[in-house]
């Protein structure tokens, strides 16, 4: 096809393709999936290679959030049955981080419910992090807290992050059709923050609410503006209990078509598949990491993910190797960029070792668990209709795959990892 010829080039350039030529992408037909998957993957290893970077979730407060993010077991009001607890203690953080890194993460992400941290919840979080870093040298350490207020990034920064998570989820258009309680604009100026400070900035989307392929293409080029580093792709997991529990909008098929238009649009930056994977793209997971570099091992902060084992299995059957702690993530012109903003955003000293090119950064953007039912902040919007929705949408739902955290972080069961 031409268009993915364009892509292509377009990607191995680190030019952005057109708004037209991101909706095609998602409007390609089942018939042509896999030329689409095979066009992005040229784009991923040029840039990544045949790595995968595993990430681990250490949820340190959940339920009883304030926010009324509809997607989300833990939002105000929420009658899903997840697991309720305050903050961990930073050596039981520590404790559950050290399950990941030996499964072989090398970056653990620090998740707290709340609209925002309190300037005592930062200091809390610092020890936390200090902790986790004085027990596993070399591990990145990613703080994913809700809305930041003035100076607060720059704290953690001190108190040794590498990274900070806020995703935008949706377009600003659609935003305030899911929350009520914050702004689009309270979630572009968080990143904004943590990208002022130094940290390297992750933030990505949902998909699978109800929006339309407009709505996706919006957020994804907002990502790629704000120039983050790291993009979440989370698949909205419908939890019982909460407002979009009957929205089963996504297909496998659908799934790697908006994974692929996140990699064009933002080529040289980690595309994550984070929460939801397991429910929508189920067997075709292996086909996704042609696209994405990086995944979550194990469990999500309220919800089950498959077992780590089988996250490593399938990663090495599919061709494909665990990013080395020693391995730099990024591609060298953005490693290079965060050094010089006095970071090296947790990323190794192998950079030669990507085989990537220099230059200019070209933008782009983690909510470690927002559709997985997990969530530190803001959401996402709903459209009124579903871009693509299922003629069978509802018997397609399977809900024998949402299963409740029952294990790990604020329990006594070994996690899974």
């Amino acid at each position: 096809m031409d268009l993915l010829n364009t892509l292509v080039e377009k990607g191995l350039r680190r030019e952005s393709p057109t708004r037209e030529e991101a909706l095609a992408v998602l409007a390609t037909s089942d018939d042509e999936l896999l030329d689409v998957v095979a066009a992005a993957g040229k784009v991923r290893r040029q840039w990544f290679g045949r790595r995968v970077k595993l990430n681990y979730l250490v949820n340190l407060k959940s339920g009883l959030c304030p926010e009324d993010c509809s997607y989300c077991s833990q939002r105000l009001g929420s009658k899903a049955d997840i697991l309720k607890y305050t903050w961990l203690k930073p050596d039981e953080a520590s404790e559950a981080a050290a399950a990941g890194i030996a499964g072989g993460a090398k970056r653990v992400c620090l998740v707290a419910s709340g609209r925002g941290p309190t300037d005592r919840d930062v200091d809390r979080v610092g020890r936390t992090i200090e902790a986790i870093k004085e027990q596993n040298e070399g591990v990145e350490v990613c703080a994913c807290l809700g809305l930041l207020s003035d100076g607060q990034a720059e704290r953690l920064k001190t108190a040794g992050a590498d990274a900070y998570n806020h995703n935008l989820n949706t377009s600003e258009g659609t935003y305030g059709g899911i929350t009520t309680t914050h702004t689009y604009a309270d979630r572009v100026d968080t990143v904004q923050k943590a990208h002022a400070a130094g940290l390297s900035a992750c933030s990505g989307l949902i998909a699978g609410m109800g929006e339309t392929d407009e709505d996706l293409v919006d957020v994804v080029f907002a990502l790629r503006e704000l120039d983050s580093d790291s993009v979440p792709v989370n698949f909205l997991i419908p939890f019982e209990g909460t407002p979009l529990a009957k929205e089963w909008n996504l297909s496998p098929q659908r799934c790697l078509r908006i994974l692929a238009m996140v990699r064009f649009v933002c080529p040289d930056v980690e595309v994550r598949i984070a929460g939801g994977r397991e429910v929508h793209l189920r067997s075709m997971q292996p086909l996704a990491l042609n696209i994405a570099n990086s995944i979550f091992l194990g469990d999500y902060l309220t919800s089950e993910g498959q077992a780590g084992k089988a996250d490593l299995d399938m990663i090495a059957d599919a061709g494909f190797e665990v990013e080395g702690a020693g391995t730099t993530t990024l591609p060298a012109h953005r490693a290079d960029a965060l050094a010089a903003a006095g970071t090296g955003g947790g990323c190794g000293s192998d950079a030669a070792a990507d085989g990537c090119g220099s230059g200019a950064p070209a933008g782009c953007g983690s909510h470690a668990d927002a559709a997985a039912g997990g969530g530190c902040g803001p959401c996402g919007g709903h459209a009124e209709t579903p871009a693509e929705p299922p003629a069978s949408a509802a018997s397609d739902a399977r809900t024998d795959l949402v299963a409740v955290r029952r294990r790990g972080a604020g329990t006594d069961l070994a996690p899974n990892a």
